[in-house]
């Protein structure tokens, strides 16, 4: 006894935080208790938002246990069928989380803890809550769900990450995820390519049996975030659903890299050109043309690259994106796509004012100018000027001296 005193007085014994929440159809969460510290009533709230379902997810779900429950009469065929389903709005959470210790299989894991839940009820008034119980017969419940046609439906695709994990512990994302995601598509990349070497190379030899006795240092995967389906069935693919989208592994991303140069698909065994997915690798074989925006709101280019039909389009377009012309857009754009390219390489503390350049030259795809998509969605910026004469690469390992004044330390070579 006198030991347990002493571990927790020394920090060294988990401490249980309980707590109760109600929980809106939107996800607005309201704390009826909590611990009283912020930080740990934050910790609560983002595990709870990632965990519990919301918005369409939420409908979703509840939808779907009134069908496996067989409270729906009647066959649903279309995603409006079973939008007329009504759908409780209030929701009331009750449960713990744990600073210390191991947590349990289904806890959530938090940065130092867990939270674990301990209930979670409905209510349609938000005064009379219920909870359903469970199937006594999953096979009853699934046959019962499955008679409806629109269990067959599914959710529009949103975003499409690319996801590369090393074995060293790294995770690159691409693009980078809402910050609220981050460490939730991270800690599920973890778990999709296996959270222990052993579970690494076991994976890897299950989707590769013919590649060798060798482990990757790297995989890869493309996670889709997807609506919700209408309703959640035994067949989705849906590898998590993480607040009101669901994570989909997209068929044949899945790779793997031996070295970290060369990348092998685990769909087909070939190796892929560039280490990059195929439709990536094509966005690097797109035919460009360069083109300079001012400050002062001038679009250049060669007269011979670009046929005249397009000209009003792009300028009118460049000018919007870039702000150029109106010198407080302008200084907020460049100033975006400044920290965008150099975020790793900049110290900038609040309040302080970086250059702004005179100039940006940005590369145009060709196909772009006859696609009815914005430019804004495929041009990328390739060289800056701050004085109108001299242009810095901004692809170059070397940052611009311009820039020295809020260069990470020992980060201007």
């Amino acid at each position: 006894m006198g030991e347990a005193k002493r571990r927790k007085q020394l920090g060294l014994m988990p401490t249980v935080h309980p707590f109760e929440a109600q929980l809106d159809a939107d996800g607005t969460l309201t704390f009826t208790q909590a611990p009283d510290d912020a930080a740990l009533r934050g910790t609560i709230e983002q595990a709870l938002r990632l965990a519990l379902p919301y918005g369409a997810a939420w409908d979703s779900q509840f939808r779907t246990q009134l069908v496996l429950h067989g409270r729906v009469d009647g066959t649903l065929t279309t995603a409006e069928d079973v939008a007329a389903l009504p759908v409780a709005p209030h929701r009331h959470v009750t449960g713990e989380l744990t600073t210390g210790g191991q947590p349990h299989e289904g806890d959530i894991r938090v940065d130092g803890g867990h939270v674990r839940l301990r209930g979670v009820q409905h209510s349609f008034d938000g005064q009379r809550w219920e909870t359903f119980p469970a199937n006594a017969d999953p096979n009853v419940a699934v046959r019962r769900l499955l008679t409806h046609p629109a269990a067959r439906l599914t959710g529009e695709t949103v975003a499409s990450l690319t996801v590369e994990q090393y074995r060293e512990g790294r995770t690159d994302i691409d693009p980078e995820p809402p910050a609220e995601l981050l460490e939730a598509i991270e800690e599920l990349a973890r778990e999709y390519h296996g959270e222990t070497d052993t579970e690494w190379l076991e994976i890897h030899r299950e989707l590769a049996p013919d590649a060798g006795e060798d482990s990757p240092v790297a995989k890869r995967v493309v996670f889709d975030l997807t609506q919700p389906a209408p309703l959640q069935t035994p067949f989705s693919r849906a590898f998590a659903v993480l607040g009101n989208v669901e994570v989909v592994p997209q068929e044949g991303s899945a790779a793997y890299s031996l070295d970290g140069e060369e990348w092998v698909s685990y769909a087909d065994g070939q190796t892929v050109g560039d280490g990059l997915p195929a439709e990536l690798a094509q966005l690097f074989d797109l035919e460009t043309v360069p083109v300079t925006v001012y400050a002062d709101g001038r679009v250049e280019w060669d007269e011979n690259e670009i046929p005249d039909e397009h000209a009003d389009r792009l300028r009118t377009e460049l000018r919007d994106t870039t702000g150029a012309g109106t010198p407080d857009d302008w200084a907020r754009w460049t100033r975006q796509m400044l920290e965008n390219v150099y975020a790793e390489e900049l110290v900038i503390p609040d309040g302080t004012e970086l250059p702004v350049p005179t100039a940006v030259r940005l590369d145009i795809p060709l196909d772009a100018l006859t696609d009815p998509d914005p430019l804004a969605q495929t041009f990328m910026e390739s060289e800056v000027t701050f004085d109108g004469q001299s242009w810095r690469d901004l692809y170059d390992e070397e940052l611009p001296e311009e820039l020295s004044a809020v260069a990470h330390p020992g980060g201007l070579n």
